[in-house]
C-alpha cells in the first residue's frame, strides 16, 4: 500500500482554464450606491457659490503678501479646499479632476484634485483642489449651474452629485497640503517631504523656488506615475509662498529618512562552529538565494562565506558591504536565511548539513564611524538596494527587507511601501543623477518577491496581544505586493538562572510572540489584512508585573554573530521571522523553478496554518467579520517547510499560473474573466459522503501603485485592478454558475458587495476575503458536497487602471497565480492519485508480492 505519508510534488495545472466573456450572458442587476444629500437648492447653492468666490478674492489677496523673488515663479492658479457633511455622505471626487480637451494642443488641467483626508469623528472629509486662473470662470459655473441652472431631464439641478455633499468652501492654507498624522512642526528647521502634481504642472519649478529662497534640497528624487518627490530642508514660514508659485505641490509629508535598527547583543562563541563547517555542502552560484537588505554581513563568518560570493556583498552607503552594526543585525539574519531555526541543532548533530540556496547582501545603513552623509529616504534607499544585485548576477532571488519604521496613517500607502510595490510587479527603475524614477510599465518578467518584517513593539505588558494589537504594523510593510511576516513563538521553556526565579514567559506556545505588531488598526474594509504569515520571533520573560527580559538567549534564535568569523548570536522579534521566511522562499524556487514570484508568496501563504491557540481565536465565533480581525493578528499562520515543498496522498496542492486581458476599449469596460474547470477527484469525494473535506484556494497577484493621498475611494484607488475568485456551487450548473459571476462583477464595477455562494461554509466569505491583493479563503463541510465543485472563477474588479481610463494600460495582460488544496484527515483516502491520473502525471507505488 502506498504511503499516505510520503512527500509527493505540488499538482501544476496547465490548459485547465478558459477566456469567458461576460457579454456571452445577460447582466442582471446594476444601479450605483452614490449616497446625496437632500439638501435646499437655493439656499445651499447661493451660499456654496459665495464662499467659492470669497475664497477665489482672498487668495488674490495674498497673493500680495508672498511676494516672490522670481517673478517667472508665479502660480497660474489657487488652492481651495472642500468639505463634506460627513462619512454617510462622500464628497464626488471625479468631478474635481478635469484636463482641456483641445485634440490640437497637449492636455492642461483645469482643475486638479491634489489630496483627499478621510473624515474622522472631529474633522469632515476635505477635498484640496487646484484650480487654474484660465479656467476659474468655469469651475465657478459648476456651482452657479447648480443654483440657478436649468433643470436636468430627470428634473434634478445641475452638478447635483458635486455641490449637494460639500458643506462648505474656503480658501486653503499650507496646513492643508500637510497629510502627514498630527500637526506639522511649525518652528526651526525641518526636512519636507514634498510630493508634486506631474499631471500638468512643471516639476522643475521646485529647483527654481530651493534657489530663489536659499533652501538646501536632497540631490535625490523619486517619480511614481503622476507624482514626483522631493525633500528640503526648510522652515515652516521659507514654504508658506509655495502655494502662490508655479510649484505643483500637492502634499507635504513628514520625511522618512533611515533610522537605526533594534538588534540584540551577540551570544558567546560556540564551539561546535568549526566543526559544522567540516560537515557543510554549499549550493553553486545558480541556486536561489535570499537578498538581505539590511546592515550588512560579515562575509568572512565561517558560516556564511561558502554560500555568499564577494560579487554578491554589496552596499549603498559606505566603501564596504560587511555590516557595520555593533549588534550584527544583518549578519545574524543571514545566519537565519541559511540555516532557519535548526542551526542549534545542525550544531550538535553531527550529521552532513546540505544547503540547496545561497545569499545576497545589500548595505543599507550608515555605520557608527562613517562620515554623514545626507538623510536618505527608505523609497530612494530600496530601488537602488534592489538594483545592485540584480546587475551583479542572474539568478532567481527574494528580497529580505527588515528596515522599518512608525506608520503616519497606518495601513495607508506610502512612498517607501509605493516603492517596494512598483518594484515587485515589475515596474523598471531609472537613474538620472541622483533621480531615481518608477514609471515604466510593469513587465511581468522582472517581478520581484519582496518578504518584509511587520515591525516590533516599543514596549512590553502583560496583556501582550492588546499590546501588540495597539501597535500597528510598520511601514513599509503595508505594502500590498509584499509577503508581510508577523511573530509567533513556540519557545517557552523559561530560564533557570536565578536572577529569574519566579518569572515566565509572557506568551503561552503559539501564540503571537509579544515582539510583533499588527494591523488591528488598519482601515477595516480597506487595507489589506497583514500580517500574511507568522514565523518564530521568540518569546519574552517577565516577573508577572512591569519587568520583562526581551533578549534572553534561551527564547531567542541561534543565529551568527559578527564579532568575529566563528561567532554565534541570538536573534528574535519580526526580523528574525522574516529571515526565515525568506529561506522558506528561496527553497521553493529551488524545488519548483517554474513558480512565478506571486506563486512562492501564494504558496507561503496557502502552506500556512493556524496553530491550536490561533484557532481558539480565529474560529471562536461563527460570524466572519470578528475572524478577519483575527488574521489581522496572525495571518493566515504558521508555514513548515513541508507543507511549502510537498503535497501528500490526502493533501494535494494544485498550482496554476495564468493571465488574460480584462478589459476592453478604450471605455475599459470589464468584459472578460477566467474559467478554471478542474481535474476534480469527483469519485473520491463522493466516496468520503459525510466525512470531512477542506478546500483552500489563494489568489495572488501583484498591483501597480498609486502613492498619492487623494483617497482611496471610487477611481482613486491605490491598485491599478483588482481581482477576486469564486467556487462553483455545489446545486450550481455551468450556466447558472458563470450567470452569478457575471453579477457579482457588475456589482464590483457598480461599487456594490457581490452575493457569494454556500457562505456558511466559507471561513471569510466574498465579502471578507478580497482585501490586497493576496486573497485566501477557505471551505469546510463534506466530500459529497464539494464532490461537484470543479470550477473556480477568476475575474476583475476596477482599480485605477479602470477608473482613469488609462490608455497606455488598456491592452496589458494581468497574471495570477490560483492556488488550491484538498485536505481530508480520514485515513487511507487518496485525493491525489485521481488527479494526478487526469494531469499524466507519475507517481510512486508500493507494489507488495504476496
Amino acid at each position: 500500500m502506498a504511503d499516505p505519508d510520503q512527500p509527493l510534488d505540488h499538482l501544476y495545472l496547465h490548459g485547465y482554464a478558459t477566456g469567458e466573456s461576460f457579454d456571452r450572458y445577460a447582466r442582471e442587476g446594476g444601479g450605483g450606491g452614490y449616497s446625496r444629500r437632500s439638501v435646499d437648492r437655493g439656499s445651499h447653492g447661493l451660499a456654496r457659490n459665495q464662499e467659492l468666490s470669497d475664497a477665489f478674492g482672498e487668495l488674490d489677496g495674498e497673493r500680495g503678501v508672498y511676494p516672490l523673488t522670481d517673478d517667472e515663479l508665479a502660480s497660474q492658479g489657487t488652492v481651495v479646499v472642500l468639505e463634506g457633511e460627513g462619512a454617510a455622505y462622500p464628497l464626488k471626487l471625479e468631478s474635481l479632476n478635469q484636463m482641456t480637451r483641445h485634440r490640437k494642443t497637449p492636455k492642461q488641467p483645469r482643475w486638479l484634485l491634489l489630496s483627499v483626508r478621510p473624515a474622522t469623528e472631529n474633522a469632515p472629509e476635505r477635498a484640496t483642489v487646484w484650480v487654474a486662473d484660465e479656467h476659474r470662470t468655469a469651475f465657478l459655473k459648476l456651482f452657479e449651474d447648480f443654483h440657478t441652472g436649468e433643470l436636468t431631464r430627470t428634473g434634478q439641478p445641475p452638478n447635483q452629485d458635486l455641490v449637494a455633499n460639500i458643506s462648505r468652501i474656503r480658501k486653503a492654507v499650507l496646513a492643508d497640503l500637510w497629510t502627514s498624522d498630527g500637526e506639522p512642526p511649525k518652528r526651526g528647521q525641518h526636512w519636507w517631504e514634498l510630493w508634486l502634481d506631474t499631471s500638468g504642472g512643471d516639476t522643475e519649478a521646485i529647483y527654481a523656488f530651493v534657489n530663489s529662497y536659499q533652501l538646501r534640497m536632497l540631490p535625490r528624487s523619486i517619480q511614481l506615475r503622476d507624482r514626483f518627490v522631493v525633500w528640503v530642508e526648510a522652515s515652516w514660514s521659507q514654504l508658506e509662498p509655495l502655494p502662490f508659485t508655479l510649484v505643483p505641490l500637492a502634499e507635504i509629508r513628514k520625511p522618512e529618512f533611515i533610522e537605526t535598527i533594534e538588534d540584540l547583543p551577540p551570544a558567546e562563541q560556540d564551539e561546535y562552529v568549526e566543526d559544522l563547517v567540516s560537515r557543510l555542502s554549499t549550493s553553486d552560484a545558480s541556486a536561489p538565494a535570499v537578498c538581505h537588505l539590511d546592515t550588512g554581513v560579515l562575509r568572512s563568518h565561517v558560516l556564511i562565506e561558502g554560500s555568499l560570493a564577494q560579487e554578491d556583498l554589496h552596499t549603498i552607503v559606505g566603501a564596504s558591504g560587511t555590516d557595520t552594526d555593533p549588534r550584527g543585525h544583518g549578519t545574524s539574519m543571514a545566519g537565519l536565511a541559511l540555516y532557519g531555526d535548526r542551526l542549534d541543532a545542525a550544531l550538535q548533530s553531527g550529521e552532513p548539513v546540505q544547503l540547496r540556496h545561497r545569499l545576497e547582501s545589500v548595505r543599507m545603513k550608515p555605520g557608527p564611524s562613517e562620515a554623514h552623509i545626507d538623510p536618505l529616504d527608505y523609497g530612494s534607499a530600496t530601488i537602488q538596494a534592489v538594483a545592485l544585485p540584480e546587475i551583479a548576477a542572474e539568478r532567481r532571488r527574494v528580497f529580505a527587507l527588515t528596515l522599518s519604521t512608525k506608520p503616519d496613517n497606518p495601513g495607508d500607502p506610502t512612498l517607501w511601501s509605493a516603492a517596494v510595490d512598483a518594484l515587485a510587479v515589475g515596474t523598471e527603475s531609472t537613474r538620472d543623477g541622483d533621480r531615481f524614477r518608477l514609471i515604466s510599465k510593469p513587465d511581468p518578467n522582472i517581478a520581484r518577491l519582496i518578504v518584509v518584517a511587520a515591525g516590533n513593539v516599543d514596549s512590553y505588558m502583560k496583556e501582550h496581544t492588546d499590546n501588540s494589537d495597539l501597535a500597528a504594523i510598520e511601514d513599509p510593510a503595508q505594502a500590498w505586493n509584499a509577503l508581510t511576516v508577523g511573530a509567533f513563538t513556540n519557545l517557552t521553556e523559561g530560564s533557570q538562572h536565578p536572577q529569574y526565579e519566579g518569572w515566565a514567559p509572557l506568551a503561552e506556545a503559539g501564540e503571537l510572540s509579544p515582539h510583533s505588531r499588527t494591523s488591528m488598526l488598519f482601515r477595516h474594509g480597506i487595507a489589506p489584512i497583514k500580517p500574511d504569515i507568522c514565523m518564530e520571533g521568540g518569546n519574552v520573560l517577565t516577573d508577572g508585573d512591569q519587568m520583562f527580559e526581551t533578549k534572553l538567549p534561551g527564547l531567542s534564535l541561534r543565529s551568527t554573530g559578527n564579532t568575529n568569523d566563528v561567532a554565534l548570536a541570538s536573534a528574535n522579534a519580526t526580523s528574525a521571522a522574516t529571515a526565515q521566511a525568506a529561506r522558506l522562499a528561496a527553497l521553493a524556487m529551488d524545488r519548483y523553478p517554474d513558480y512565478w514570484p506571486e506563486s512562492i508568496r501564494g504558496l507561503l501563504t496557502h502552506a500556512a496554518e493556524w496553530t491550536p491557540a490561533m484557532v481558539r481565536r480565529v474560529k471562536a465565533g461563527k460570524a466572519k467579520t470578528p475572524r478577519v480581525e483575527q488574521l489581522r493578528r496572525y495571518g493566515w499562520g504558521v508555514p513548515t517547510e513541508d507543507s511549502v515543498l510537498n503535497s501528500s496522498r490526502s493533501a494535494v496542492t494544485l498550482v496554476t499560473q495564468d493571465q488574460f486581458v480584462p478589459f476592453d476599449g478604450n471605455d475599459y469596460k470589464m468584459r472578460r474573466f477566467r474559467l478554471h474547470t478542474l481535474p476534480w477527484p469527483t469519485e473520491a469525494l463522493e466516496e468520503l459522503g459525510a466525512a470531512p473535506v477542506r478546500l483552500r484556494i489563494t489568489l495572488s497577484y501583484f498591483v501597480e501603485p498609486s502613492a498619492s493621498r487623494r483617497g482611496w475611494r471610487q477611481r482613486y484607488a491605490y491598485a491599478s485592478h483588482m481581482l477576486r475568485f469564486d467556487l462553483q456551487g455545489g446545486l450550481e450548473t455551468r450556466q447558472q454558475f458563470v450567470a452569478r459571476i457575471n453579477r457579482n462583477a457588475q456589482a464590483q464595477e457598480d461599487g456594490q458587495a457581490g452575493a457569494g455562494t454556500t457562505s456558511e461554509r466559507w471561513l471569510l466569505g466574498e465579502r471578507q476575503r478580497h482585501l490586497g491583493s493576496l486573497h485566501q479563503d477557505e471551505w469546510s463541510g463534506s466530500g459529497s458536497e464539494l464532490a461537484q465543485c470543479n470550477s473556480v472563477a477568476v475575474y476583475p474588479a476596477g482599480g485605477w487602471w479602470k477608473n482613469n481610463k488609462r490608455q497606455d494600460r488598456v491592452d496589458i495582460p494581468v497574471r495570477y497565480s490560483l492556488i488550491l488544496s484538498l485536505r481530508t484527515p480520514e485515513q487511507g483516502v487518496d485525493l491525489y492519485t485521481p488527479i494526478a491520473t487526469q494531469l499524466h502525471v507519475p507517481i510512486e507505488t508500493e507494489i507488495t508480492v504476496g
